[in-house]
Parts: C-alpha cells; sequence; structure tokens
C-alpha cells in the first residue's frame, strides 16, 4: 500500500521520466480537470509531501502551476516509452496522462488530482506535518503535535498526518511492536515519545529507493514485517499469535504478550 516511502519512489520514478522535459500532451480524465491542457509546460520538477506527489510545472511569462494527486489506498503511476503498451491496470481506472518527445506518464485511480499556482500549495499540504523523507523532517515537531492530545491512542497519533507525514499502517504496526507499545495506549502514557517517532522516521527511511517494505531486515518473501499482515501467525519474539482488531476505522495488529496493555489503564 502507498506509504510515505512508495510516495516518494513513485516521485523519483516520474522524475526520471518527465523532469526537464516539455509536455507534448496532456489528458485528464477528472471532472474538474476534463478541459485542462498542460501542453506546452515544462516539468520542472518531481516532489512528495508525506503521501502527496507535486509535479511542479514552469512555462515562459506563466505563474508555475502544480500538478497536485494522492495515491490513498490504491493510486499509482507508471512510466512507457512512447508507443509501449500500457500494462498493470484497466484503462478505465486512469486519470491522468501526461506525455514528452521520450516518456508518457500514466496516473491509475489518483485521488484529489487538482491542477494549481505552485504559490498556492499550502492549501492543499500546509496542514502536513514533519515530513519523514523530507529536509523539514523535525522530530521534535512531530513530537509537539502528538502531545498537544495527550487523551490519543498512539496508533491515531502515528497516523494522523498532521503529526508527521508519511506513516500508514504498515509502518504503524511494526512501530508499535518494536516499541512494545499497545496500540490503544493513550499518548500521556507513552514513556519515551521521542523514541517512537525517530523509530517510525527510521524505517520509513530504510526502505527509500526500493519497492519491497521490509522492518525485519528481509526482503523475503514472508519474512519482511513483524505483525503487519500476519492476523493469526507466531509472533517472531515470542510465538504468541498475532492479533488483529478494528481501530479508528482501520486496521491493527499487535502481539499481545509482546505489547500488552499497560498495568495502569
Amino acid at each position: 500500500m502507498p506509504e510515505g516511502d512508495t510516495v516518494w519512489n513513485t516521485a523519483r520514478v516520474l522524475e526520471k521520466a518527465l523532469t526537464g522535459d516539455f509536455l507534448t500532451g496532456s489528458d485528464f480524465r477528472v471532472p474538474r480537470l476534463a478541459t485542462a491542457d498542460v501542453s506546452g509546460w515544462t516539468v520542472a520538477e518531481s516532489a512528495s509531501r508525506g503521501k502527496h506527489l507535486l509535479l511542479r510545472l514552469t512555462r515562459a511569462g506563466q505563474e508555475p502551476l502544480t500538478l497536485h494527486s494522492h495515491l490513498r489506498m490504491d493510486g499509482a503511476w507508471r512510466a512507457y516509452a512512447p508507443g509501449e503498451r500500457w500494462t498493470g491496470r484497466p484503462a478505465h481506472l486512469i486519470r491522468v496522462v501526461l506525455r514528452t518527445a521520450r516518456s508518457v506518464a500514466v496516473g491509475y485511480h489518483l485521488h484529489d488530482v487538482a491542477l494549481l499556482p505552485t504559490a498556492a500549495e499550502e492549501t492543499l499540504v500546509g496542514h502536513l506535518g514533519p515530513d519523514l523523507l523530507g529536509d523539514d523532517w523535525d522530530p521534535a515537531e512531530a513530537v509537539r503535535r502528538i502531545a498537544a492530545k495527550p487523551a490519543a491512542s498512539i496508533a491515531e497519533a502515528l497516523l494522523d498526518q498532521r503529526n508527521l507525514a508519511g506513516v500508514g499502517n504498515l509502518y504503524k504496526a511494526e512501530t508499535m511492536f518494536l516499541r512494545g507499545l499497545w496500540p490503544w495506549t493513550p499518548i500521556e502514557k507513552i514513556p519515551d515519545l521521542r523514541a517512537t517517532v525517530e523509530l517510525a522516521q527510521k524505517l520509513v527511511a530504510s526502505n527509500r529507493g526500493r519497492w519491497t517494505q521490509t522492518t525485519t531486515g528481509s526482503l523475503r518473501r514472508g519474512e519482511t514485517n513483524y505483525v503487519y499482515g500476519r492476523r493469526a501467525q507466531p509472533c517472531r519474539r515470542c510465538g504468541s499469535a498475532i492479533r488483529k482488531a478494528d481501530q479508528d476505522e482501520r486496521v491493527t495488529y499487535w502481539c499481545p504478550r509482546c505489547q500488552p496493555r499497560p498495568d495502569d489503564l
């Protein structure tokens, strides 16, 4: 599923395919951009902010534009050579097509697609907390934001992109396991919140530049995670059956022995 590292990697794919090139054609298959056309614009930069993708466009005499998209759970961008068959996703899921002389970038099942002045980007991403993979990463600021809601659960806090941008369900579950935290533990009961935040950043950053996400260090299939996606399987540390439950409209995985409920709750 797309998390901060996946989005960062996707930005690199678009960077390699489009950056520095003149757009020879564009096709927007979302209602509010149905008549938009960025042919004649140059792709100046491909960037990510948390789970948001930002393609920045320039044209002489024009105010710079940004093409924003969000992958959510099922979005993806693919790059093809001109004339190459578009494979991997059904055609009815295509939302954006961008063409240059050497590449065709196709966005599938994209969400929140918007075209706006680059100067107005903050209206879409300004609410986000420090980006785990960005130059603005600041663990102290992430801790300050999380601590502002002491009654919130640690699982809820890690997923809140206003606290820190880039953690999804996978890294949430794996971070809590490695820190021995029961998913419903209130923030005010977390003994070392900064260590938890720094571990989340380390896990996301460790997978930057590759598509296989691992928190165990192994890239072998079935060995990449400690608890995520492993309901009823034995914990790699203690052998207890991994549990899964709904939490705040998302699912949570944890080991009941390695992540016990605090005695004072």
